[in-house]
C-alpha cells in the first residue's frame, strides 16, 4: 500500500487553506487546529493563523457549539447527552459543550422528544403493535440511549408503549451516564 504524502504549506498558503476549510463548513478551533497542524511547514504558524481567524470573527467555538446543538435538536432530534458527546468529538471544550447544550435544551421536554423519536422511527407500526417482543423493547432502549437520552426518561416513555412494561424495571442504566 502506497503512503499518501501530504503537501506542507507556508503561512500564506496555510491561511488560504484555513479560509477554504471554513468556507466549506464551520469548524471548532480544535478541529481546525488539527487540520492545519497536519499541513503546516512550521508549527508556530498554526497558532498565529488561529488567532487571526478568531480576531476576524471567522472562528468562534461558542457560536459553533450553539449552531451545532441547535441543528442536532431541530434536525435529528437527538438528546442532550448525544449532542454533548458529539461536540466533544468535534474538539469543543467539555465545559463549553455542556454549557451550550444546557442553554439550547433549556426549554426542551426530552420526554416529548423521545415520544416523537419513537413515532418517527416506528411510524409504520401501530401503537398496539409496538414492542410486542421483549427483544424489540430492548433494541428500542439501546437505540434511544445512543440517540442521547437519559435512561430514566427512556424507561418512563417506553413503559407507556410497551406490552410488558415490567421488563423495563430490570434494565440497567449504562455505566457512565453524562449529565
Amino acid at each position: 500500500m502506497q503512503e499518501r504524502k501530504v503537501r506542507l504549506f507556508d503561512a500564506g498558503r496555510l491561511w488560504a487553506y484555513a479560509l477554504k476549510a471554513l468556507a466549506g463548513r464551520a469548524h471548532s478551533t480544535g478541529e481546525l487546529r488539527e487540520k492545519l497542524r497536519r499541513r503546516a511547514e512550521r508549527a508556530g504558524d498554526v497558532d498565529e493563523i488561529l488567532a487571526r481567524l478568531k480576531d476576524a470573527g471567522y472562528l468562534d467555538d461558542r457560536r459553533y457549539a450553539e449552531g451545532f446543538a441547535a441543528a442536532r435538536l431541530s434536525g435529528e432530534k437527538f438528546g442532550s447527552t448525544r449532542v454533548i458527546r458529539d461536540l466533544r468529538q468535534h474538539r469543543v471544550a467539555p465545559a463549553l459543550a455542556e454549557r451550550t447544550v444546557r442553554k439550547v435544551y433549556e426549554d426542551v421536554d426530552e420526554e416529548a422528544l423521545i415520544e416523537e423519536w419513537i413515532r418517527r422511527k416506528y411510524r409504520l407500526a401501530s401503537r398496539e403493535g409496538l414492542f410486542q417482543k421483549d427483544k424489540d423493547l430492548a433494541a428500542a432502549y439501546r437505540r434511544l440511549l445512543r440517540a442521547g437520552f437519559r435512561s430514566a426518561q427512556i424507561i418512563g416513555v417506553l413503559k407507556r408503549f410497551a406490552r410488558n412494561p415490567e421488563l423495563l424495571d430490570s434494565f440497567e442504566p449504562p455505566e457512565e451516564e453524562m449529565p
